[in-house]
């Protein structure tokens, strides 16, 4: 206790005047630190909005949704006894103009006079929903999104037409409380809402028609528990066990906005872990450069009788403390950033953040924080400890060849063992988190390999001629040369940049160029069994058609695989998706067009036996069945048991019409249904036959293909900038080792260029030695990044996303040789006070 007491005196004492000297330090660890803080913060705080306002967004305690069809009598009388109910249904349909010239794809929502339970919805003027949708001289009232008056070039108080009626659009929806429970906004476009009382008179409700029921219920005058909302639900269940329906309630309120905040956490987390990583380098230079002016203080300590535990605990306990600093600031930093996430994502995000202090991601980036400045300073702090006095005297100039002992050794694999099971026990998807773990240990061996091989390999060019290329050569192989960090950190960052890239090259290639190639020009939906034939005339009819492809379509649920409920199925998380909610539904005699089984065969045309279902191959993998296995799917409230016959290889990106599970004949085909056709056809007879359809079949909803790519696209589009903004944490983070590392050299640089201009070197030959040594290291780390950036693209490519990986070597060199000036730029910035030193004054001190 003694020997540690007087190691924190003379920590605390050294500290007084050496606490500049930590700015890298601090920078690499907070910048790491304050990334994971950050985005930790923020997911919890949409968590905690979506907890918060529960019942606001789903629009009830519970809601039981239903496709195809409404509850029945008995159902809806029963769930009425538990408190009051609203009833809301949410179709596609098309809106046109009073004079038919232009037409948009809309999300058609009728609601009751109940609704809305929770919440309130608001206009762009004040006005109650009830006046704005009622019917008033013998028209209809509706507030639609205002970027459907946009569409269709209307203004507030113009009819729209809906099926075979109209409505007068009375207001533009400024806010609606519940809109994640029925937001599609790219398959099913802008909101458009109407009294329920209107529907029938749109003609649009059939049979088969794609109609989602949603009763919404306030339990117990809006003050439910979550212990009465958890005995709804199981009386519900037990009640009605096969009625098929989707229940939610406030405790789960959007599902596919948590998964997408989980995986997005995950993701920034690991770019976060990552920027922490490579600043993990530049807080070892760090380290090694503060004691490197310190060697002469160890060395008379060790004189004067000091040994290696009181050196190491002197120093660690400085490091320690400028981690916990660093740590500190990184917390503050991240802990802040809800604030400003407030205000910039607004408009974004559905629910409004909850700013607070959430402990849980502050002590996950502390331990992160930690474990990295750990990692990275023990082995410097140990060297220095363990060195001999007269070596540490020469280390300058002779570096000293020391390895700690085990147990340093044995302390830092510790802490890259507690990195790794940290990363892996807190992510969302550990296989990724696992797959990144590994990852990061290859590329830090290869990296850092590729660094030292540049060293050996301009040691073995140093006898050229030029002399500018001799003393850059020298000055990468020199002692004390931070080639290897450089390489190392630069290279890591850039390797994330360029797979970014990568990825973001090949998916605006699939989503601009490959997939409207393929695809059809529209999608046609909700097209009545009687209507098939006079459908195809008059598509036929309008333009020129190149082929319709057209099927019947219903919809059911996954309930059960081989008599086992579907909520008590261990599933991929890949796959999980199949069963959420109904899927689409089809049957055929013979295997659709284009068809790959990879497993199993295909029945007979005449085929009159039990159920047969063809599925998905990735969906029964994720499943753990196969062919001979069973399942059951609930249609329309009847559960039907099926084998599975054969397994297909589906290609979603073809954008054919695909289904997950096809039956054979004589299972569901006397369901109500209805058909869904893909139309292919050239771009100018698009037009026309949109508006031929429109004019015979107020039903039939057409969705431009072309569009929903567009919207795709700009949504890829932004995510990819997002996404680049994040790798960039990851190219600052090696931005700030380099600032490091030609801060550690600065005084070598100071003796190197006063030398140089002695021997009579002017100004610019001394740059242009800078330029060549910071251009070959800029160069060899940016042709590292490019190769292992672009084998990383691949693989996500592959064999995560599993698309078809096409070079982009024009976006990959742009962003290599931006790279590569960056770096030169950087590190001339660096040392250009260094070539202004008058020799004279540095000659006298020494």
């Amino acid at each position: 206790m003694k020997k540690l007491a007087l190691a924190f005196r003379f920590a605390r004492r050294d500290l007084r005047g050496g606490r500049k000297r930590f700015r890298i330090f601090l920078a690499c660890i907070a910048l790491g630190v304050a990334a994971i803080a950050g985005i930790g913060s923020i997911s919890s705080s949409i968590v905690a909005g979506l907890a918060a306002d529960g019942a606001v967004l789903l629009g009830g305690d519970v809601s039981i949704r239903l496709v195809h069809r409404q509850a029945t009598e008995e159902q809806r009388a029963w769930i009425a006894r538990y408190g009051a109910v609203s009833e809301i249904t949410y179709m596609r349909s098309m809106a046109h103009s009073t004079d038919g010239a232009k037409r948009t794809l809309i999300n058609l929502k009728s609601v009751d006079d109940a609704y809305p339970l929770y919440g309130k919805m608001a206009f762009d003027k004040a006005a109650p929903l009830a006046r704005v949708m009622e019917r008033r001289d013998g028209e209809w009232g509706a507030a639609a999104d205002p970027a459907i008056l946009g569409r269709l070039g209307v203004r507030i108080g113009d009819r729209v037409r809906i099926g075979s009626t109209s409505y007068r659009v009375r207001a533009a929806i400024a806010q609606e409380p519940d809109q994640l429970s029925g937001a599609r906004a790219i398959t099913y476009g802008p909101r458009f809402i109407v009294a329920r009382e209107s529907l029938k008179d749109t003609g649009l409700v059939r049979p088969g028609a794609q109609i989602r029921y949603e009763y919404r219920v306030r339990l117990a005058d809006g003050k439910a528990s979550d212990d009465l909302v958890a005995a709804f639900r199981g009386a519900l269940d037990a009640t009605f066990p096969d009625a098929g329906w989707r229940v939610r309630d406030r405790r789960g309120v959007a599902p596919g906005t948590q998964r997408i905040v989980d995986r997005t956490t995950q993701f920034i987390t690991l770019v976060g872990l990552a920027a922490l990583l490579i600043g993990g380098v530049g807080a070892g230079n760090a380290v090694r450069s503060y004691l490197g002016g310190k060697m002469q203080t160890i060395a008379m300590f060790k004189c004067i009788g000091a040994d290696a535990q009181l050196v190491f605990a002197t120093w660690l306990i400085e490091v320690g403390v400028m981690a916990a600093l660093g740590i500190g600031i990184g917390l503050a930093a991240g802990a802040a950033l809800p604030i400003l996430a407030a205000w910039l994502l607004g408009g974004i995000v559905p629910t409004p953040l909850r700013i607070g202090l959430y402990p849980e991601p502050l002590v996950l980036a502390a331990a992160y924080g930690a474990l990295v400045a750990a990692t990275f300073s023990i082995w410097p702090v140990a060297r220095a400890a363990s060195v001999a006095p007269s070596g540490l005297f020469r280390d300058a100039v002779a570096p000293a060849r020391s390895r700690p002992g085990p147990a340093v050794i044995a302390t830092i694999a510790a802490c890259i063992a507690a990195l790794s099971a940290l990363a892996i026990a807190t992510a969302y998807d550990r296989v990724i988190a696992s797959w990144f773990v590994g990852g990061s240990m290859a590329a830090f061996a290869l990296f850092h390999g590729a660094g030292i091989l540049v060293m050996a390999l301009a040691r073995r060019a140093g006898g050229c001629r030029n002399t500018a290329l001799r003393l850059a050569l020298a000055n990468l192989h020199r002692p004390g040369a931070q080639t290897a960090n450089v390489v190392l950190s630069m290279g890591l960052g850039l390797t994330v940049l360029v797979a970014v890239v990568v990825v973001e090259g090949n998916l605006a290639r699939e989503i601009r160029d490959a997939m409207p190639k393929a695809a059809p020009a529209f999608y046609f939906i909700d097209i009545q069994p009687d209507q098939v034939n006079d459908f195809e005339r008059a598509v036929r009819r309008a333009g020129q058609v190149d082929g319709i492809n057209r099927v019947p379509m219903l919809r059911g649920r996954i309930a059960a695989v081989n008599g086992k409920p579907a909520r008590d199925l261990a599933v991929d998380p890949g796959v999980r998706w199949v069963l959420r909610g109904d899927r689409g539904l089809t049957w055929a005699a013979d295997a659709p067009e284009g068809a790959e089984i990879v497993e199993g065969k295909w029945w007979a045309s005449d085929y009159k036996g039990p159920p047969l279902i063809s599925f998905d191959e990735r969906a029964a993998r994720g499943f753990g069945i196969g062919v001979g296995d069973r399942l059951t799917v609930n249609v329309l409230g009847r559960p039907i048991e099926a084998t599975i016959a054969n397994l297909r290889r589906i290609k979603w990106r073809s954008l054919r019409v695909n289904f997950v599970i096809v039956f054979s004949p004589g299972a569901i085909e006397n369901a109500p249904q209805t058909h869904i056709a893909a139309v292919r056809m050239p771009r100018a007879s698009e037009n026309a036959v949109e508006a031929e359809i429109a004019r015979n079949f107020a039903n039939i909803t057409a969705v431009r293909v072309r569009d929903v790519l567009d919207a795709l696209a700009e949504v890829t589009d932004r995510i990819a900038a997002a996404v680049r903004v994040i790798a960039g944490i990851t190219v600052l983070a090696g931005a700030l080792v380099l600032g490091g590392a030609i801060g550690a050299s600065r005084r070598l640089r100071l003796y190197d260029s006063v030398i140089l201009k002695v021997l009579g070197a002017r100004r610019r030959e001394i740059l242009a030695t800078l330029l060549v040594e910071y251009g070959l290291l800029a160069v060899a780390t940016a042709l590292l990044a490019a190769v292992f950036g672009s084998i990383a693209g691949w693989a996500v490519l592959t064999r995560v996303m599993r698309m078809e990986w096409t070079p982009v070597p024009e976006s990959v060199a742009v962003t290599a040789a931006s790279a590569a000036v960056f770096i030169v730029v950087l590190a001339l910035a660096g040392t250009w006070r260094s070539l202004g030193q008058a020799a004279a004054p540095l000659l006298r001190n020494e």
